[in-house]
């Protein structure tokens, strides 16, 4: 799961930097919070879970490790299209971007909950 979650890393770090491009090039910035979050949430944060399930593969072995994966995978792509359209002057997709965000906040304290249950000092 760890190298899973690292390549999906990479997909949503050439997602933000494609978009940061696209802002700086068009002079039109709308968009950033919805690049800043697919940098973090996407890239970074997706990369160290993914490093910490390969360097601990016990870790990401437990039910609640694949419960993160599909939280987090399934919330991230929904908060970030609805967040698109909100700050393009859609409100119509503030509960996608609401439902997303929820989504993705249960992945992280479900993340917590598995690192702080199952990683040991051996």
């Amino acid at each position: 799961m760890g190298i899973r979650l690292i390549k999906i890393s990479a997909v949503y770090f050439a997602i933000g930097v494609c978009l940061g491009l696209y802002m700086s090039m068009t002079h039109v910035f709308t968009f950033t919070p919805v690049h800043v979050h697919i940098n973090l949430l996407g890239w970074t944060a997706l990369t160290l879970a993914g490093i910490l399930y390969h360097l601990f593969p016990h870790v990401a072995e437990t039910k609640t490790a694949k419960l993160h994966f599909w939280l987090h995978n399934v919330g991230l792509p929904a908060m970030m299209i609805g967040l698109a359209f909100v700050v393009s002057g859609n409100e119509a997709f503030i509960p996608l971007t609401a439902l997303g965000g929820t989504l993705v906040t249960l992945a992280v304290l479900v993340f917590a909950w598995n690192v702080l249950k199952n990683l040991k000092q051996v």
